[in-house]
């Protein structure tokens, strides 16, 4: 598995998650179970099947958290960089259109509204390794553009 780029403050979050998954709903999903068994009939019982599919819901994310967590690779913005790459906040425009500003972050922290794309998407691609006052052409699924690199911090 390749490892998965995460900033601190994604790492930390991540981790916090785990945890809470680990030791607070684990337990609430327990003692749901638990009731739901004390309630007799429970193999036909609604909310013993709805206990048992968190239950497995749960797991799963923790499974899928431990392995993320177990690959990641920490990346952190230094300051000032020549070239675009992961953790960068770059500034961008395209065409006549106002300046966006995004940071480059891994897959599991991209939130595009929030203004963190992937360095994976058709965008975060095209600018890895380009520096301010490139103008880059992005190859989208709705087609190409380009855009022109204003600053990158």
């Amino acid at each position: 598995m390749p490892p998965s780029y995460l900033t601190p403050e994604g790492h930390q979050k991540l981790l916090e998650e785990l945890d809470y998954l680990r030791t607070t709903k684990r337990q609430e999903v327990a003692d749901r179970l638990g009731e739901a068994m004390d309630g007799g009939e429970f193999i036909e019982d609604a909310e013993y099947e709805a206990a048992k599919n968190e239950q497995a819901f749960i797991e799963g994310r923790i499974q899928e958290l431990s392995t993320l967590l177990a690959n990641t690779r920490i990346i952190e913005n230094t300051g000032k960089h020549d070239v675009i790459q992961i953790a960068a906040k770059v500034i961008i425009q395209e065409d006549n259109n106002d300046p966006e500003v995004y940071t480059i972050v891994g897959p599991v922290e991209a939130d595009p509204r929030a203004g963190r794309i992937s360095n994976e998407s058709p965008l975060g691609r095209a600018l890895i390794d380009h520096k301010e006052g490139d103008v880059v052409s992005v190859e989208a699924p709705d087609g190409s553009f380009t855009v022109r690199i204003l600053k990158v911090e």
